[in-house]
């Protein structure tokens, strides 16, 4: 498939990537902030200082990238309307409300949404990160909402849309929106020592997922990528042991901390996309010379013209943090554990995306977790080296990855070459 760079005159970024790219029938945007990227927040976007009780922070700063991703998906031949899939990072959950307040606004028909707490953003005062997928009508595809019996969500998203040959389903927490994680999905006070609170919320939230998928024609075993989201990285191995249960092939996975999730004592978000069967496309793992994880799941996967990659992060999955991705102890001020890490991974990529009979030059969407958005700037440089035609790319501050010392992990979606 091709790759068409799109540019609108939503403000352009500071840093290295692009607005958006259309492949094929979809559209790839990168996380949009409420930034005008030369003064900041713009004066559109905040309160007015002497009308202070007018207006909302988060209400202005949501209109100010909504009306920006409006202009990204016209100048791709599209609208919002055609959004299918949306991912909200926001630094403070307590504006939750604000948000899907003007969500409702654009979205009469919503996407399928996954919201979760970030650390922080990059640049300052900014409070909501927003990261879309669509298509383009008249390229073949129609999308299809689709609607289980799994429990309703409280907030304007729809539970999943097939589109195409490929299923969004909106993160799912363990939660029925009616009395908040249900009993089913606790520990039951009396036996506090026969079950685990993160194995019981892992299996209620995926066996709903077994639904959606199911309602879209498809199942959990045409799932080809997973991003979850865990509220205490602790909790990860007790959540693996559940994964292996429902994904004896896994998908290709990303998992990161958060900082919280919208519905109270819950512990995981779990984020799939996946293919609806009997269309006459099955999924090809890849395996490839990069450092096979310790974890359950798949490098990544093709499916189609489309290759998921699981995030990646500066591992041998040996001994941590490999020495050729940390500095030198004798030479403290020669190098950049962020530089290290960063070129660590994105030479791995290289070989899953060579392996996929892809490339990185063929990235159609980036997501990167950061532990510390300090080390932005120079991981930045870093991913100029690699990307000469920068791909769309969200970055949002994590509270932390799944091997001690390691910096930042990369989520890539590309196309094949052929």
């Amino acid at each position: 498939m091709n790759i068409e760079i799109v540019k609108s005159d939503a403000p352009r970024p500071l840093a290295h990537y692009s607005e958006a790219v259309v492949t094929g029938p979809w559209v790839f945007a990168a996380g949009q902030i409420a930034s005008d990227y030369k003064t900041g927040v713009p004066e559109s976007a905040r309160r007015h200082p002497n009308f202070p009780y007018y207006s909302s922070d988060i209400k202005l700063q949501t209109r100010y990238i909504l009306e920006n991703l409006k202009k990204t998906f016209a100048a791709a031949g599209s609208s919002l309307e055609h959004v299918v899939k949306a991912q909200v990072f926001l630094t403070d959950l307590n504006n939750f409300a604000g948000f899907d307040e003007v969500w409702k606004e654009y979205f009469p028909v919503p996407p399928a949404r996954t919201t979760v707490g970030t650390t922080g953003l990059l640049v300052k005062d900014t409070l909501v990160e927003i990261d879309l997928i669509g298509f383009v009508p008249g390229r073949g595809v129609e999308k299809r909402a689709v609607k289980s019996a799994a429990p309703r969500p409280l907030a304007h998203y729809t539970e999943a849309f097939a589109v195409g040959d490929l299923v969004f389903a909106a993160g799912q927490i363990a939660s029925d929106y009616k009395t908040g994680v249900p009993e089913e999905a606790r520990r039951h006070p009396n036996f506090p020592y026969y079950s685990s609170d993160i194995k019981l919320q892992a299996r209620y939230v995926l066996e709903n997922l077994k639904q959606t998928f199911a309602a879209a024609g498809a199942s959990l075993d045409n799932v080809i990528k997973a991003q979850v989201f865990l509220t205490d990285l602790n909790n990860f191995h007790a959540f693996d042991e559940v994964w292996k249960e429902y994904f004896p092939v896994p998908p290709a996975r990303t998992t990161v901390g958060t900082t919280g999730l919208l519905v109270k004592d819950t512990l995981v978000e779990i984020d799939l996309i996946g293919f609806v069967s009997g269309r006459g496309i099955d999924k090809t793992p890849i395996k490839s010379g990069a450092p096979r994880p310790l974890a359950h799941y798949n490098e990544a996967f093709r499916v189609g013209d489309l290759v998921f990659a699981a995030g990646q992060i500066a591992s041998d999955y040996k001994t941590g943090v490999p020495e050729q991705a940390r500095r030198h102890p004798n030479f403290p001020y020669y190098s950049s554990d962020i530089k290290l890490q960063t070129r660590y991974i994105l030479d791995n990529l290289k070989q899953t995306f060579a392996a996929a009979g892809s490339s990185l030059e063929r990235v159609v969407k980036a997501q990167v977790f950061l532990t510390d958005l300090n080390n932005f700037h120079a991981f930045d440089e870093v991913w100029k080296e690699y990307f000469k035609t920068p791909p769309p790319r969200t970055t949002v501050g994590t509270t932390g990855l799944l091997v001690k010392d390691t910096l930042v992990e990369i989520d890539l979606i590309g196309v094949s070459a052929g």
